[in-house]
């Protein structure tokens, strides 16, 4: 069994990546290298340059996304983590995908859509292509699941067709070269919103950083920013069905029971008909008590560049080479002679 995940690498990480994404990927190594599974887990880098981009920034925005996953709990020991760009065979069996990949597949890709807008034609090759660089990313390393939220399931479909067509055209039925992956479906991510609009979600891009908690944070800019997180007159209800139309105050309450690991519910059973003077405290405490180990940790490791460079370089080598049978039986079937 083995799990295959990216993510791409942007900087000012906040809660909302956290509760997001990261903490499923800390709960799945867990509990996949318990039962003898393995995890990769890669820094997307080389989609990143599917876009515009900074590429100072994108180097300091790999290793701070680094230390943020470790900081959060996923261990180099357990879980094989690296960037892409120290793997290129990701890149060399995209390539070996063109030819299998097909242009009406990929023009029906609607993140293509989004992303191009209506100027298709001044959009670069690689945002055009990357879910064929998607599916590399997944099937060299044999990826027996992987987890996907409602704007990866097409990509999946794609890697998954992608696979058959190969196997189909250059592979015998009793052995295939690639695994048709199945998705995994997260434990529902909590949804968290801006501070200062509860309509938005949490994003770096927010000129405002009172709108969002980030991972460096100390306890009093924590405070502080809850204190003054938007919110509404009324007092908490004893019912979610009583947070209808109340977005802020939705946006709080979800924090609070994402955090503590309870339902919003018991959330509202403890704080039912207490105003916000009463609970963004307590919010604000939460918040600090949970997040203080990660942030000593996340500010310890991210401006130790050698630490993690050497632990970036490590996790390379293990994709490397468990990577390389698959990339080799590609090659073969395609017919194509490497010394």
């Amino acid at each position: 069994m083995r799990i295959v995940s990216g993510i791409q690498p942007t900087g000012n990480l906040h809660l909302g990546n956290y509760l997001g994404a990261i903490r499923n990927w800390v709960a799945m190594q867990d509990e996949w290298t318990a039962k003898g599974g393995q995890c990769f887990y890669f820094l997307a880098d080389l989609h990143a340059i599917s876009m515009p981009h900074d590429p100072k920034a994108l180097g300091d925005n790999t290793r701070e996304m680094t230390a943020a996953l470790v900081a959060c709990g996923v261990d180099p020991d357990k879980s094989v983590l690296f960037n892409q760009t120290q793997e290129p065979q990701h890149a060399e069996l995209q390539w070996l995908l063109n030819g299998t990949a097909r242009m009406g597949w990929l023009n029906r890709m609607t993140q293509w859509k989004d992303k191009a807008g209506k100027n298709r034609d001044g959009q670069s090759v690689a945002l055009f292509t990357y879910p064929v660089l998607q599916a590399a990313d997944v099937l060299i390393y044999q990826a027996t699941h992987v987890p996907v939220g409602e704007d990866q399931k097409q990509h999946l479909e794609l890697a998954r067709d992608i696979a058959q067509k190969f196997n189909n055209d250059f592979a015998s039925e009793d052995k295939p070269v690639f695994t048709q992956p199945a998705p995994i479906i997260p434990p529902e991510a909590a949804r968290i919103m801006s501070l200062r609009d509860g309509t938005a979600k949490m994003s770096k891009s927010d000129p405002s950083d009172m709108s969002r908690i980030n991972l460096t944070d100390d306890a009093d800019a924590i405070m502080t920013k809850v204190k003054k997180a938007k919110s509404d007159a009324d007092v908490l209800p004893g019912e979610v069905a009583g947070l209808a139309g109340r977005a802020e105050a939705t946006n709080l309450v979800g924090i609070y029971a994402a955090m503590a690991g309870i339902k919003q519910e018991a959330v509202l059973a403890q704080f039912a008909g207490k105003g916000f003077g009463a609970f963004k405290p307590a919010l604000g405490e939460l918040l600090v008590e949970k997040l203080a180990p990660i942030n000593a940790r996340f500010n310890e490791l991210r401006h130790d560049t050698a630490a993690l460079d050497a632990i970036l370089r490590q996790g390379a080598a293990r994709a490397r080479a468990a990577a390389t049978p698959t990339l080799d039986a590609a090659y073969a079937a395609l017919g194509l002679l490497r010394g």
